[in-house]
C-alpha cells in the first residue's frame, strides 16, 4: 500500500487507489478543452519492431483526452518512414510523425548549423528537442507530456496520472515527474538510479556540504524517470541536454527557472520495466558506463554554476566517499529485495559500483579539461530569435513529408 510521505521540497502525489481510471480520464477530457494535451513519443525505428511499442500504441488508442501525439522518428530511411506511417495509422487521435532523417528535416538542421544552433549529438535528447520545437510551432502547447517507447509494462493510466497534476487548473504545478519501482523477473532493476545517483548525491553532500540543489534532486524518488509532463508555456525556455544527462538536465532547468513549489512527482505505476542497457565496462562510450559519465558531468557542471569549486583532490575524495556509500546501499537493497521475495545479484551490483566509482574520476577529468563546455542544446527562445521563420518552416516540412510519402500497407 502506498504511503503519504512528503519530503517538503517537491510535492509527492501518491497513488492511494481510491479513484478509477475512468473518472480521472473524464476529468482530463474536461481539462483538455481549455488546455490541449499533447504526448511526445521519441522513437527509434527499431522500436517499431519490438512488442513494447505495439502494446503502447494499443493502450494509447483508447485514451480519450489527447489532442495530438507527436512521434519523433530516428534512424529511419524512406521505406521505414512509410512503414511508420502505416504502423501509427491505427491511432484515432491526431498524430504527427517527425522524420528526422528525411531530406526536409535535414534541411531544417542545415539552417540551424549555419547559425551554430544545431544539436551536436544524435540521440534521445536531440529527438525530444526537435519535437518540442514542433509543438511550439503548432501553437497547441497547453500541456505536453513525454514518455519512452520501450516500456514493457505500459498501461494508459500511467499517462493519465502523469498529466493530471499539470492539466488540473486548480493545481499550481507546471511540471510533473513520474516515479515507480523498477521491478522485473523477480529482481530489483534501476541500477543507475540506485547505485549511482542516490549514493553520489549523498556523497556530494558529505564532500561539499549542504546544498539546496542536492536537496532538490534527493527529493525525487526516481530522478532518471523518462516520463514527465509540463505546462506548454515553459517549453521555449528549457535547454535540453544533448547526451544521457537528459532527465537530470531537465530537472536542473526546472530548478533554475521555477519555484520548487510548482514542481511535483507522481506515482504512475506499481512496477515498471523497459529495455535494459548493458553495463559496458569495456567501452565507456556505450551502455550504462557512458550514461554514468554523462549524468555525473551534468551534476558537476550544474554545481559549478552555483559556485562549487572542483579539483582533482575533490574528485578523489568523492570517489572514496561514493564507493563506501554505494556498497552500504547494495547491502540495504539486498535486504529490501529479500523482504519482498525478490533478488539482487550482489556480485553484479558491486561490479557496477566499481565501474561507476572509476567513472566519477573520468567525468571529473573531462570537466576539468573543458570546464566551459556547453552540453545543452539552445532554448527554442534563442532559436526563434536567431531564425524567426524556422518553426513555421518545420511545420511545413513535417506536413509535406506526411503528404508526399505514402504509407506502406505491409
Amino acid at each position: 500500500m502506498a504511503d503519504f510521505h512528503q519530503n517538503g521540497v517537491v510535492a509527492t502525489l501518491h497513488n492511494l487507489r481510491e479513484r478509477s481510471l475512468d473518472r480521472m480520464e473524464k476529468e482530463l477530457a474536461v481539462f483538455s478543452q481549455e488546455k490541449p494535451i499533447t504526448l511526445i513519443l521519441p522513437s527509434l525505428y527499431s522500436e517499431l519492431e519490438a512488442p513494447a511499442l505495439d502494446h503502447i500504441v494499443q493502450e494509447l488508442s483508447q485514451v480519450p483526452y489527447l489532442a495530438e501525439i507527436v512521434i519523433g522518428l530516428d534512424q529511419a530511411d524512406e521505406r521505414q518512414f512509410q512503414h511508420a506511417k502505416h504502423y501509427f495509422s491505427r491511432l484515432p487521435q491526431k498524430h504527427t510523425i517527425i522524420w528526422h532523417d528525411g531530406p526536409r528535416m535535414r534541411g531544417i538542421d542545415d539552417k540551424l548549423k549555419a547559425e551554430d544552433l544545431s544539436p551536436d549529438q544524435p540521440g534521445k535528447g536531440r529527438n525530444v528537442w526537435f519535437c518540442m520545437g514542433y509543438v511550439l510551432g503548432s501553437g497547441r502547447q497547453g500541456v505536453v507530456a513525454l514518455h519512452d517507447c520501450d516500456i514493457v509494462t505500459y498501461s494508459r493510466d500511467m499517462l493519465a496520472r502523469l498529466v493530471y497534476p499539470v492539466a488540473n487548473p486548480r493545481f499550481p504545478y507546471v511540471f510533473s515527474k513520474g516515479y515507480y519501482p523498477r521491478i522485473a523477473e523477480r529482481s530489483l532493476n534501476g541500477r543507475v538510479t540506485r547505485l549511482l545517483v542516490t549514493p553520489l548525491l549523498l556523497s556530494l553532500e558529505k564532500v561539499i556540504g549542504n546544498h539546496a540543489y542536492i536537496d532538490y534532486l534527493k527529493a525525487f524518488r526516481y530522478p532518471l524517470a523518462g516520463e514527465f509532463a509540463m505546462q506548454g508555456q515553459i517549453l521555449s525556455d528549457i535547454r535540453i541536454p544533448s547526451d544521457w544527462g537528459l532527465e537530470i538536465g531537465v530537472l536542473s532547468e526546472l530548478w533554475r527557472n521555477q519555484s520548487s513549489r510548482k514542481v511535483c512527482q507522481v506515482d504512475i505505476a506499481d512496477s515498471y520495466d523497459h529495455k535494459h542497457q548493458p553495463l559496458s565496462p569495456e567501452d565507456a562510450a556505450k551502455g550504462l558506463s557512458r550514461m554514468s559519465i554523462d549524468i555525473t558531468k551534468a551534476l558537476y557542471r550544474k554545481l559549478a554554476t552555483d559556485g562549487v569549486v572542483f579539483s582533482q583532490d575533490t574528485f578523489r575524495t568523492l570517489k572514496a566517499t561514493y564507493y563506501r556509500t554505494a556498497l552500504d546501499l547494495v547491502e540495504i537493497y539486498h535486504h529490501d529485495a529479500r523482504m519482498n521475495g525478490l533478488t539482487t545479484d550482489r556480485h553484479r551490483e558491486e561490479q557496477a559500483v566499481e565501474l561507476f566509482a572509476a567513472n566519477l574520476i573520468d567525468a571529473g577529468n573531462v570537466y576539468l579539461e573543458n570546464p566551459n563546455a556547453t552540453p545543452f542544446m539552445p532554448s527554442w527562445s534563442r532559436v526563434q530569435s536567431a531564425l524567426p521563420d524556422l518553426l513555421r518552416d518545420m511545420q511545413q516540412a513535417v506536413r509535406l513529408d506526411a503528404e508526399d510519402t505514402p504509407a506502406a500497407t505491409g
